[in-house]
């Protein structure tokens, strides 16, 4: 009895190590996708009234890890079943984000700029202006859905990825070490984002100490805010049309020999940014029309 249980421990001894060192590496693999994933939900989870920014990330952590929980089972099944369906998955998700990073530059290209670079203002003074409190959920509500949308996009390809990285390893090890990644994503991203929506609020609380450096930096914490929510719609738009561009070049056949020799970066910047644009003037014409009617 007592060797057996020993045994068993031992057995578990060497999962959890197989874990660890499968977890190492895809978490390595997700590296960079997962700085990607924080410019792009950073910048879907700022723009909402001071009361309502941490409850707000609350809530779409919460639906990030709902995601996580249906996305890394299903594909653990999927890549054991019918491996065949996670192209075509990876290529829908693909060219949502290309559409999704597109039309932000629409948008700007036809004067709503001021619009995309001032949302964290407008949510601040949203209760200044009149908005009665049903618009403002309404509002909020949409922004929230959008956030987990794309979250959930982001979410496949940080786990199929974390799961080609340790394809070789047996079931129960990739099953943890996905999990961990897909774990580790989601605290570390929203833990981050929580930090930049209440910057504000911490160098106000310094600017209040007694010591002149804890003040300088207090300024500086509140009047850099705002660049650096100009920043993260930035480089969340920038990560939308790199990720996009990542999945078409690795999974559509043929497309990385267009682009031989390029670099990888100006590669997936120009594939996405083609077929983004088709798919937000397909979008655009169909409006047109519906408008017509």
């Amino acid at each position: 009895m007592a060797t057996g249980f020993f045994a068993l421990l031992d057995d578990i001894a060497l999962l959890m190590d197989d874990v660890a060192a499968m977890s190492k590496v895809a978490t390595k693999k997700t590296a960079g996708i997962l700085g990607d994933d924080l410019a792009v939900n950073a910048e879907k989870a700022i723009g909402f009234k001071p009361s309502r920014e941490l409850p707000v990330l609350w809530t779409i952590t919460k639906g990030s890890f709902l995601n996580k929980l249906i996305i890394v089972p299903v594909a653990l099944v999927l890549s054991s079943l019918a491996p065949w369906v996670i192209e075509p998955i990876l290529l829908a998700g693909g060219g949502f984000l290309a559409y999704e990073g597109m039309e932000k530059i629409w948008h700007h290209l036809n004067g709503h700029a001021q619009r995309e670079a001032q949302a964290h203002h407008a949510g601040r003074r949203a209760h200044q202006q009149g908005d009665n409190l049903e618009s403002a959920r309404k509002k909020e509500n949409e922004k929230v859905k959008s956030a987990l949308l794309v979250d959930f996009i982001l979410s496949v390809e940080i786990v199929i990825i974390a799961m080609s990285a340790v394809a070789e390893a047996d079931l129960w090890v990739r099953a943890f070490s996905v999990s961990w990644v897909a774990f580790l994503a989601t605290i570390g991203v929203y833990g981050l984002v929580a930090l930049i929506v209440r910057m504000d609020d911490a160098g106000l609380a310094l600017m209040k100490w007694p010591h002149v450096a804890a003040q300088a930096t207090g300024k500086v914490m509140v009047e850099g805010l705002p660049i650096l929510i100009k920043v993260i719609g930035a480089l969340g738009t920038v990560a939308l049309i790199l990720v996009a561009g990542g999945i078409f070049i690795h999974h559509i056949p043929g497309l990385h020999h267009v682009f031989e020799g390029w670099p990888d970066w100006l590669a997936e910047v120009i594939s996405a940014m083609v077929l983004g644009t088709g798919l937000v003037l397909a979008a655009e014409g169909v409006r047109y029309l519906l408008r017509r009617d």
